[in-house]
Formats: C-alpha cells, structure tokens, sequence
C-alpha cells in the first residue's frame, strides 16, 4: 500500500508541475487554464493523500469547477487575442528569474534535509478515523472555531462589497473601448445601407427625369 501512495504521490506532483509550467508558458489563454485546471486536480489528489476528502472535494468544486469556468468565460468574453501583454523583461530576464528560483529551491531543500541530521524523514502516524470528513470539520467549525468562521465570513463580505464597489467605478471605462467599437460599427453598417439606398433613390430619380426627353425627342 505505501508503494502505491508514492506512486499516487508521484503522478499528482507530476500533474502539478507540469499543469503550473504549462500555466505560465502557454500563449494561449484557453489552454493556460487547462494547465492551471491540470494543476488544481493534481493538488485535490494530494489532498486525498492526507486524508482530507473535504478539502479534495472543496478544490475539484469551486476552483476547477467555478474558477476555472469562470476564467474560461472571461476569457471568451474579451477573446483571447485581447489578453496579450508586451513583456518588457526580455528573455534574459525571464530565465534569470526562473535560475534563481530554481537555486532557492535546492537551498531550501538543502536547508530541510540538514535540519533532519541526515537521517530518514519522520513518517506520520495515520490519521484517526474520520479525519477530513464533512461531519467532522462541521463539528469542529460550530463547536470550537465558530469565532474564526464568522470573521472570515465577514472578510469574505468586506472583498465582495470592494470588488463591487471598484467595478461599479471601472467597470464602464473597462468596457468602453469595446461598446465604442460596436457603435462606430454599427453606425457605419448604417451610413453605407443608407449610401446604398441614397444611390438607388437617385438613380431611379433619373430615369423618371430623363423619360419626358426621350419622349419629346421621339416625336
């Protein structure tokens, strides 16, 4: 059984790193959420791993399920041509940043591994029986942590009422490039339907004007 969590282990490390890399390298907006989509079932698997089923649940359903979503609707909204940034940094900046991340990584992992003497890391006690479960972090919620959930519930409500008040004051000004380019054509589709129909007009205009000549010459 514990070779088949380290192999379980292994794969969502690997779904991880490799949805985050393809997160950040992709140009394409839709398939960077793919990658972050990749990365969020690959964290959801490590949850299971701890023996924590709520939290699993919590990360396949509001974010790969609700986040996701909505950046893919964001996405498509705005098309994904319109969310292209110019990155000043150039390619030298781009890999010197990705150099010293990756030397932090080995020091920390140098720093952990002489931290345990060199010795074979701890193994954890299994967890007790219904650890992770929904009764479990219910009971726990309304018995002990009542206080810390209605202040994380009243910070929730403070991000929203912000998130509400900064979009009511940008949000026009966000959207109006895009509604000024859908007037400017709908105006011109306008005034060329109007051309055209001007043009009929005058050129039926003509032929009436020109028949009495026509007929005047005849006789």
């Amino acid at each position: 059984m514990a070779k088949l969590e380290v192999v379980f282990f292994a794969f969502c490390t690997l779904f991880v790193l490799l949805g985050a890399v393809f997160t950040v390298a992709a140009r394409n907006p839709i398939r960077g959420a793919m990658g972050l989509l990749t990365t969020i079932l690959g964290v959801a698997g490590m949850y299971l791993l701890l023996a924590a089923e709520l939290l699993a649940a919590v990360q396949v359903v509001v974010y790969a399920g609700a986040v996701v979503i909505l950046f893919l609707f964001v996405i498509m909204l705005i098309g994904p041509s319109s969310t292209g940034t110019s990155d000043a940094r150039g390619a030298f900046g781009r890999y010197a940043g990705a150099l010293v991340f990756l030397l932090f990584s080995a020091f920390s992992l140098w720093v952990i591994t002489r931290m345990g003497g060199g010795s074979e890391l701890t193994r954890m006690s299994p967890p007790p029986a219904g650890m992770g479960t929904v009764e479990l972090i219910g009971r726990e919620i309304f018995t002990q942590k009542v206080v810390v959930f209605e202040l994380a519930g009243v910070l929730l409500l403070v991000a929203v009422v912000g998130a509400m008040a900064v979009a009511s004051g940008k949000g026009a000004a966000l959207f109006m490039p895009v509604v000024e380019r859908e007037i400017a054509k709908k105006t011109a589709a306008k005034a060329k339907s109007e051309a055209v129909i001007g043009l009929g007009h005058g050129a039926a205009h003509a032929e009436k004007s020109a028949e009495p000549e026509g007929t005047g010459a005849s006789s």
